[in-house]
């Protein structure tokens, strides 16, 4: 894997500094690789290449469009055991997972997008007008390292389905999965500068990405303070700005659901990833007279979730992705404490049973449940990203109270309701402020739109919506014909 280069104009080359970034495995605590640290004459150098190829790529037919996306997802099919393999080491996740959805979805992501543009209409007829869709032009791509190669495929592949050229900024936590996809770019044979990859930090190239004149538009996840930081910086130049942010989605529980079921899915659903997901159900909310029933039940699902070395095909709780992250999740689980929530399981002391090679020097926490969780507390409010689940109940039959406690966090990315039926399930989905919504846990979907509400950011991403979001409309207005 090419680790000592930046990826620019359809070449690797030498970044303007010497300056380098450690990558370092949570599993371990061990230095993995090396990548540049590039600066703001770096990005200069990859957008004035993205600018150059983009009147070309504008004007590339869809369907050599289309192959070239089809020829990006065979490299990277080709080349899968080694991206699952390079994102386990670089942030932590249980191996299968990786191998799965870690690797899994980016690759169905560029083959969704091949196929999209064989239906998607880029012009239509409207009374006198010929409407038109475009690309917006450069995309600067900024991307975190939960999903890493997931949340860089839903943002490349529908902005090179679209047109756009593209400036892709990964997280220098897990930068490796994006070298490997600059690798099968190349491989595919996607002309010069239509796709650059420049590795280092978000002070010196996200923001040098979001100021630059010549972009012209800003794609960012992260977290919500990050994004405010972009936004503030692309402000300047008035370019188009889509914000995937952070989320404190919440599990709706309702009197009627199957309770052996919800609740060890909810479980489930907050763990996974070690926690590290933004739509991870993170608030459990039940009837208050099934406390101590529902309390019963997620503990013994939480029993199931060991963490442990992620390279065992074994393990489904790894470490999180930095020692910064684990302190970060452990600081909530003493903030829950000291608010006086009722703590389960978990806590903060150190799992049992790692070796010790990897209890002294990698990131991992107990995965914790907190009970009787008051609504305006942080452990309630704030996005913890971390395998830490909050307990909070409403009174019985009270579905109203169940939608306000649901909506009453500064988020809404996220939710799910599980009820006796999906009828009642929906009702209660319809009220929820927010961008998805499981239903009696419904799996996630490449073709749904992707974004929330509030402070989780705005614009969508994934399926046709992902595609129109790097997309302009003109609309050219025809003299009617005369009249006899």
């Amino acid at each position: 894997m090419q680790q000592g280069q930046l990826f620019i104009d359809g070449c690797w080359v030498a970044a303007s500094s010497e300056q380098t970034i450690a990558v370092i495995s949570p599993i371990n605590g061990s230095e993995i690789a090396r990548i540049p640290a590039a600066t703001a004459a770096d990005v200069d150098r990859a957008v004035a290449a993205a600018r150059r190829a983009f009147d070309g790529w504008a004007a590339t037919p869809v369907a050599k469009r289309a192959a070239l996306l089809k020829a990006i997802q065979g490299e990277l099919k080709a080349r899968a055991g080694e991206i699952a393999s390079a994102i386990s080491q670089e942030m932590g996740c249980p191996i299968r997972f990786a191998q799965t959805v870690q690797a899994g979805s980016p690759i169905a992501s560029f083959g969704m997008y091949a196929r999209l543009l064989g239906d998607f209409a880029f012009e239509e007829t409207v009374g006198n007008s010929k409407v038109v869709r475009e690309p917006v032009g450069v995309v600067a791509a900024i991307t975190p390292w939960n999903y890493p190669l997931h949340q860089v495929a839903a943002k490349v592949a529908a902005a090179l389905a679209a047109g756009c050229t593209v400036v892709l900024k990964p997280s220098e936590i897990a930068p490796l999965d994006a070298l490997i996809l600059a690798e099968a770019v190349a491989a595919a044979g996607l002309p010069p500068g239509v796709f650059n990859l420049l590795t280092g930090t978000g002070p010196v190239v996200g923001e040098a990405l979001a100021n630059h004149p010549d972009v012209d538009m800003l794609s960012f996840t992260g977290s919500t303070r990050a994004g405010q930081r972009v936004s503030e910086l692309a402000a300047a130049t008035v370019k188009r700005v889509a914000l995937e942010l952070g989320g404190k989605s919440a599990a709706v529980v309702l009197d009627d659901a199957d309770f052996a079921v919800a609740i060890p899915a909810v479980v489930a659903n907050c763990y996974q990833n070690a926690g590290q997901t933004c739509t991870a159900q993170t608030r459990l909310l039940v009837p208050e007279s099934r406390y101590s029933e529902v309390a019963e039940r997620a503990v013994a699902a939480a029993a199931k979730f060991i963490p442990a070395d992620p390279r065992l095909d074994s393990t489904r709780l790894g470490p999180l992705a930095s020692a910064a992250q684990a302190e970060r999740v452990r600081d909530y689980i003493r903030v829950g404490i000291a608010e006086g929530a009722e703590l389960l399981t978990g806590g903060v002391d150190a799992p049992e049973g790692l070796a010790p090679e990897l209890l002294a020097s990698g990131a991992y926490v107990r995965p914790t449940i907190f009970g009787r969780v008051r609504p305006n507390s942080r452990i309630a409010q704030e996005e913890i990203f971390g395998p830490v689940l909050a307990i909070l109940t409403y009174p019985d039959g009270d579905e109203a109270a169940a939608i306000r406690l649901a909506n009453a966090t500064p988020y809404g990315l996220a939710g799910g309701v599980w009820a006796g039926s999906d009828e009642r399930a929906e009702a209660v989905a319809r009220k929820l402020r927010c961008g998805q919504v499981e239903i009696n846990g419904g799996p996630f979907n490449l073709y749904a739109p992707f974004g929330g509400y509030k402070q989780s950011g705005n614009g969508r991403e994934l399926g046709k919506y992902g595609l129109e979001d790097f997309l302009e409309y003109k609309a050219m207005q025809f003299r009617p014909p005369a009249k006899d």
